[in-house]
């Protein structure tokens, strides 16, 4: 009777450890562990922020911004990216036409002397494809914000050729707005400065 009730109890026991460890497993499957994201510093001296604009209709004045910088999180794992800023000093303008970047800086366009940056935010990416993805994020432009989107790829990722000990990610985006939403408008209404603006960025950025 003794070795029945000692073989009953181990029987319990094992089938409450088995029940335990079937929790555990579960918890663990249902709550994988993920990595961390890291931050990332874009390289300053490897980021071109450009635009496009139609002149009178014949064609699109090119130009871009000399000073910019930027940092984001990034999961590569998990597709999680958050805490994206870009800041663009607009008195840093350059189109290889003094006149005109004297132009662009004055109140009919950037007026770099009260807002001397304007502001890209974003907090989350969404896959379009194998390396590409739409990012959804607000511009900060003339001291007024809209929502901006970009289209981006993620070129490389990987150890940085020239230095080993840096990971480095390049990405090509490029989106359209309407600079009248921020309320620049001159030369919208008769057309000699064409309202819709192409933005065209490429970076690599360092894991911090």
């Amino acid at each position: 009777m003794l070795q029945t009730v000692r073989c009953l109890i181990r029987f319990i026991y094992l089938q409450h450890v088995c029940i335990a460890s079937a929790v555990v497993v579960a918890l663990v499957l249902a709550n994988p562990l993920r990595a961390e994201p890291s931050t990332f510093e874009i390289d300053s001296e490897h980021l071109s922020i450009g635009f496009l604009v139609e002149h009178l209709g014949f064609a699109k004045t090119l130009g871009f911004f000399q000073i910019a910088k930027g940092t984001f999180e990034f999961d590569e794992e998990g597709d999680v990216l958050s805490d994206v800023q870009i800041t663009v000093s607009t008195d840093s303008v350059f189109t290889n036409n003094e006149r005109r970047d004297r132009h662009l800086r004055s109140d009919d366009f950037l007026n770099v002397r009260e807002f001397s940056e304007m502001l890209f935010r974003a907090a989350s990416i969404r896959r379009t494809g194998e390396q590409t993805f739409d990012l959804d994020g607000e511009l900060t432009l003339l001291g007024i914000t809209r929502p901006l989107s970009l289209q981006a790829t993620l070129n490389k990722a990987g150890s940085y050729p020239l230095d080993g000990n840096l990971y480095v990610i390049g990405v090509s985006a490029s989106g359209t707005l309407l600079r009248s939403e921020f309320g620049m408008t001159y030369g919208v209404g008769n057309g000699w400065v064409g309202d819709e603006v192409e933005i065209i960025i490429e970076f690599e950025a360092r894991r911090q």
